[in-house]
């Protein structure tokens, strides 16, 4: 092993140990605040979003879209504080935007707002599991209407009411394991 010297010409002491820290204090400076307010990690734990998300997979969430982006979409995923206890986290899908009125009638699902005032039936081939529920919410300009896409075993929105715009975390980036259901944006319904 070889010392190493200054340009100097005197022996550099610590050289190894110094560029170790250097490295190790650089990684925390990047991937702490990248891993707190870019991106992060959550695993699906409950079956409210069977099939779509099932039970242990890994997600990447996206934290920063919707910070400053864009505004959170109908039929789009979103992970998020849970209204009753923020420091839980759940999953679920858009179903109501705000200032619109969510309509329950059965398993049919009716959106009013100003582009469709005699309301707008959701077509929704992603749900295998239906629940016959009727309720009528009208949302505020900060309100979200989510709902499971297990709708027999979802605690949403039909239960505990809207969900605060202020709780939104993020949506899922990438679904990482199984590697049998690795995608990008996974979930995402289009209308």
């Amino acid at each position: 092993m070889t010392d190493e010297y200054l340009d100097n010409g005197e022996k550099k002491s610590g050289g190894f140990f110094k560029e170790l820290l250097k490295f190790i204090l650089i990684a925390f400076l990047v991937v702490v605040p990248f891993r707190y307010f870019v991106a992060q990690p959550f695993i699906v734990n409950g079956a409210s979003m069977t099939p779509t998300f099932l039970p242990g997979e890994y997600l990447i969430v996206d934290q920063i879209s919707y910070k400053t982006l864009k505004d959170p979409e109908r039929g789009e995923i979103i992970i998020f504080h849970y209204p009753k206890d923020r420091s839980k986290y759940f999953i679920k899908r858009i179903i109501g935007l705000p200032s619109e009125t969510v309509r329950i009638n059965g398993t049919e699902i009716t959106i009013i707002n100003e582009a469709n005032p005699k309301g707008l039936k959701l077509k929704e081939d992603y749900i295998l599991y239906p629940k016959n529920d009727s309720m009528e919410v009208t949302l505020e300009d900060d309100e979200y209407f989510v709902m499971g896409d297990n709708r027999a075993s979802s605690s949403d929105s039909r239960v505990w009411g809207p969900l605060k715009e202020d709780l939104i975390v993020g949506r899922p980036l990438v679904r990482l394991i199984p590697f049998s259901r690795l995608k990008v944006f996974p979930g995402r319904y289009e209308e």
